[in-house]
């Protein structure tokens, strides 16, 4: 017995079946998705943000870039204006010179401890030699072995120095390669954000200097805007050394009279000729 069947659609029917559910489907998800080999691609509002946000900061690096090697060179050519701050320009320069001053100080104390390390040395040998020669002279025992006591007393009490003048160079290493390094790189940062400023101000200057219209007002103004940022962060920068140079300042005192004092409570004479 025959069954009833249904009539099979034609194929273009089907195919714009298809293509009309394809598109509904389209419409209800909100998204445009192009087919590979189908033209161009329109990149979403989340892939173009992050790209757009890249390359505006590249756009004002290079811009800030330009203004401070332009300043940089307008002043080694003596064109250009400089912002100066006599005191604390003096005050920073002393900074260096004692920098210098202390490594320096570091270097010899390093040569110092390590010439008594070698000394000790020797005396140790020295006073080992003794003693041998005291046991095999009897004749001579006691002078022999006076003298291998004496060089010991000394190789001790140089182990007393040694650790004196070791404390001494950890502790100015300290104030050197840490307190002084951090307001140096306070002090580099003061001095970029003193050229941004002096860039900006220059650039501001010229401006106002020209014609006033529709076309230079807005640049005037942009320009006037990031000059006060420049300002506000050269302020900024300029009380942040002021305030590390003046604690540097109150403190040297107090930390040279300490690592001073300690060194002098085993000086040289007392300790390694055994008068302490």
């Amino acid at each position: 017995p025959s069954s009833p069947v249904s009539p099979v659609a034609s194929s273009s029917a089907v195919a714009s079946r298809l293509a009309r559910s394809f598109s509904d489907s389209q419409a209800d998800s909100g998204t445009m998705q192009t087919p590979p080999g189908s033209g161009a691609v329109v990149l979403s509002d989340d892939l173009k943000n992050p790209a757009m946000e890249k390359l505006d900061l590249v756009r004002k690096w290079s811009i800030n870039t330009y203004k401070c090697t332009r300043q940089i060179l307008s002043e080694k050519l003596g064109r250009g204006s400089k912002t100066v701050d006599l005191e604390l320009e003096a005050q920073i320069e002393l900074l260096r010179e004692n920098r210098r001053k202390y490594q320096n100080v570091i270097k010899l104390a390093q040569a110092l401890a390590n010439q008594l390390s070698q000394i000790m040395q020797t005396q140790k040998q020295l006073g080992d030699a003794f003693a041998d020669l005291s046991l095999k002279s009897p004749e001579l025992h006691e002078e022999f072995g006076y003298n291998a006591d004496t060089q010991r007393l000394l190789s001790k009490n140089g182990e007393t120095l040694l650790a004196a003048i070791n404390f001494f160079i950890s502790s100015v290493d300290t104030l050197v390669d840490k307190t002084i390094e951090d307001t140096m790189i306070n002090i580099k940062q003061y001095e970029t954000a003193r050229v941004e400023y002096d860039a900006y101000r220059t650039d501001l200057e010229e401006l106002n200097l020209g014609p006033r219209d529709g076309n230079t007002m807005p640049k005037i103004e942009q320009s006037q805007q990031q000059f006060q940022i420049h300002r506000e962060k050269f302020e900024r920068m300029r009380n942040d050394v002021s305030v590390k140079l003046k604690f540097l300042e109150e403190n040297k005192v107090s930390f040279w009279l300490f690592c001073c004092g300690d060194l002098q409570r085993h000086t040289f004479v007392g300790a390694h000729f055994g008068y302490v």
